[in-house]
């Protein structure tokens, strides 16, 4: 069966954008399309329990209500859905504010349909936290602390419990590298990397990439 999902864009021409990408992969069901966080909101609630989105993809600057607010209230209401940002690089500053309202991911718009497609697959098959390549790295600049004036201080090591290969996939998830990437350079298929990643995350106690990545960067493990 297709995966379920929805969008809210108060922007048309981003809105049919979006459109013609999943008309692209038979696997992807549009169950609705708002132009904002209320129409998002009214739009859930008139659908049956059955009938809602697995994924959620949700603009951030809307009118009435934006994007991250919409989350925090949906999830609430609908913490079953996966809530995934669409946005613009220039608006990055906001990306801590909506993983914090309950965003599972955060892709940028122009995104192709095999991000959008691998990014569902990502949340609902493996909890993971998609990130197209720029908001990663961005968000590891924003988790970064200013460099002490001492001299710098040898890392700690990587936890053991980790494999040669898992700690591997993690420095490129650092580089701001997405699943297909690291596939590539590695030579291995998407789906064993998503595997190792999935490990990564339950061996290092964290649920996100983000988080992932925060801690790879503060104890300093490359």
């Amino acid at each position: 069966m297709p995966f379920k999902i929805a969008l809210a864009e108060d922007n048309p021409i981003n809105r049919n954008s979006f459109m013609q990408k999943i008309k692209l992969h038979g696997n992807m069901q549009l169950v609705f399309s708002a132009h904002n966080g209320n129409h998002c909101l009214e739009e859930l609630a008139g659908l049956p329990h059955n009938n809602l989105p697995q994924v959620l993809f949700m603009d951030i600057e809307m009118p009435e209500l934006d994007g991250i607010e919409t989350i925090r209230m949906a999830k609430s209401l609908y913490p079953q859905i996966h809530y995934i940002v669409l946005t613009v690089f220039d608006d990055d500053e906001k990306i801590f504010e909506a993983i914090k309202a309950g965003a599972s991911g955060y892709l940028l718009k122009h995104d192709p349909a095999t991000v959008l497609e691998e990014a569902i697959i990502n949340v609902l098959e493996y909890g993971g936290a998609p990130m197209s390549p720029a908001i990663a790295r961005k968000a590891l600049q924003l988790l970064s602390v200013s460099p002490q004036p001492a001299e710098k201080q040898q890392g700690t090591t990587l936890p053991s419990t980790l494999t040669e290969r898992e700690k591997e996939v993690l420095q490129h998830m650092v580089s701001g590298w997405d699943a297909k990437r690291i596939s590539s350079e590695l030579n291995i298929s998407v789906l064993t990397i998503r595997k190792h990643i999935a490990n990564v995350y339950d061996k290092l106690h964290v649920n996100s990439k983000a988080q992932a990545i925060s801690l790879a960067h503060k104890q300093k493990w490359f």
